[in-house]
């Protein structure tokens, strides 16, 4: 589509598209006016332009930092703008009866419009999303379903809302993916069907003036969206922005373990290709190399020579400018675990521990993993269970918090910590049938603490995470599996015992790559 608007830019006439493309030329037309609006835009500045030109931008769906790039200014000048202009959003109730009754689902889009003016000359309010007085709770959904942002956290966010609603928050929905259980209208008291992007959430939060927001049940998509909430001096529910930025930030984080005697793989921080080339005649290759603030692994490589590392670095610079790189001595042949926990700044609980069976290396989305470990010992086992509780509450973890370890000669060094809940969480939670979630939210909202729950986990034999993957929609994807994720979706699978064949086929796959 970028290259059909860049067509329409060059001054390429649309039947010459139409012809080329066969796309319909009402959509073709539709491009055509955006971009002749861009233009118009364009000769103004944010002192100049009118409220009508900037009304029928945001009628026609631009952001407001969109507009910004058009205006050469900042996103908030534009939308200060709009507040002069009193160009807002107002919220409509998603017709579910087609007009034939009364629509009473709680169930809201956004669209800009003014006051309804009826013929007898009275004005109504075009907003149809009525605040109530009732303390309020929002839950940041995680957006599109796409790799390394899976249903796993729809299964957090929905459990979320339950135990928001059983403390007696009025408990509001904000996510846009139509496939889901959290945009069901009957699990949150409201939802809003929008985009999970700064924008649309802060008109929200200034439409409903909540307690605070719950960023932790989201997964990245709505992580990354601490840091806006708590410049604006919007409540982060739980774990605070400081700590979910300095788990988020490589480098802090790997001074934080030093400072506490907590083993990681030796690292530095590079922002350019020298300074890269410079930290690897330190560290020795092989390297991997991780882009701080990423999804699934994205941009994440194992390289094993300067080549290799030059033209990856340069690659990720370019795509991800202003980017930290982290450079990470590689443990060739380490085996890599995880735990997830549940603190409440005082009291840690480790819901699990998960080994997995392919090797350090291959993402963690991407490895089959059992619950609980099959093959480390007590030793190594005390070593997790210590660091866990150590680096939970040296972040001041309020709620959920998974944990990352590769294990080489009976060592145990952390890759990484995530103070939010994971993918794996929703798979725990199956296989001890015990509702973490709900726990967690309750420790987060600050009423309960880790210590007022009756923790009762209960599985016989073991429960294997199996990943899903979609190799055969994308036939000419690359299959072989990294440190970068690939899997979009994951199963359940119960054993008996260490004997079952199932088991002895996954296992034979560890030895396979150990031995490569």
């Amino acid at each position: 589509m970028f290259a059909i608007y860049d067509a329409i830019q060059m001054g390429i006439p649309l039947s010459r598209i139409h012809e080329i493309t066969k796309i319909d030329m009402w959509f073709l037309k539709q491009y055509e006016e955006l971009h002749e609006l861009e233009k118009e835009i364009s000769k103004f500045t944010i002192d100049t332009i009118e409220r009508e030109l900037l009304l029928e931008a945001k009628q026609k769906g631009y952001g407001d930092r969109q507009i910004a790039h058009m205006l050469k200014c900042l996103e908030s000048q534009v939308y200060n703008k709009r507040d002069e202009f009193n160009i807002n959003r107002v919220y409509k109730l998603v017709d579910t009866c087609a007009a034939e009754f009364k629509a009473q689902t709680p169930y809201y889009y956004s669209t800009f419009e003014n006051e309804v003016e009826t013929p007898d000359g009275n004005k109504f309010s075009a907003n149809e999303s009525k605040v109530s007085d009732k303390k309020k709770i929002i839950v940041l959904g995680s957006g599109p379903n796409r790799i390394g942002q899976g249903i796993e956290f729809d299964y957090c966010c929905v459990h979320g809302v339950l135990a928001a609603s059983e403390c007696g928050y009025e408990t509001i929905m904000i996510n846009c993916n139509p496939e889901t259980v959290s945009t069901d209208f009957d699990i949150s008291d409201k939802l809003y069907f929008e985009p999970v992007f700064w924008e649309h959430i802060y008109d929200i939060i200034r439409h409903e003036k909540p307690e605070g927001a719950i960023v932790q049940l989201g997964g990245q998509t709505a992580l990354k969206l601490a840091e806006k909430l708590d410049r604006y001096g919007i409540k982060i529910i739980g774990t605070t922005y400081e700590s979910l930025d300095l788990a988020e930030d490589r480098g802090r984080f790997s001074n934080l373990l030093k400072e506490n005697d907590i083993p990681y793989p030796q690292f530095d921080i590079a922002t350019t290709a020298d300074e890269a080339s410079a930290i690897a005649d330190v560290l020795d290759f092989p390297i991997l190399v991780r882009p701080s603030y990423v999804l699934g692994g994205q941009g994440m490589k194992i390289v094993i020579n300067k080549e290799e590392l030059e033209e990856h670095v340069v690659d990720l610079l370019r795509r991800m400018p202003g980017n930290q790189l982290l450079l990470d001595h590689y443990l060739d042949g380490a085996i890599e675990a995880e735990a997830d926990a549940i603190c409440d700044g005082e009291n840690v609980y480790i819901i699990g521990i998960m080994e997995h069976i392919e090797p350090c290396g291959i993402h963690s989305g991407d490895s089959n993993a059992t619950l609980p470990p099959f093959n480390l010992g007590e030793f190594v086992m005390q070593q997790i269970k210590d660091h866990t509780k150590k680096i939970a509450l040296a972040l001041n973890t309020v709620g959920l918090i998974n944990i990352q370890f590769a294990i080489k000669d009976d060592m145990v060094y952390i890759i990484e910590a995530n103070p939010r809940a994971s993918r794996t969480v929703p798979f725990i939670a199956k296989a001890y049938g015990e509702p973490y979630v709900n726990y967690a939210t309750k420790v987060m909202l600050g009423e309960k603490k880790v210590t007022d729950f009756d923790f009762n986990p209960q599985l016989e034999g073991y429960a294997i995470k199996q990943p899903v993957f979609s190799f055969n929609k994308f036939p000419n994807v690359n299959k072989k599996l990294g440190p970068e994720m690939k899997s979009t979706g994951e199963s359940i699978l119960f054993i008996d015992s260490l004997k079952d064949d199932e088991f002895y086929n996954l296992y034979s796959r560890r030895k396979m790559y150990l031995s490569k």
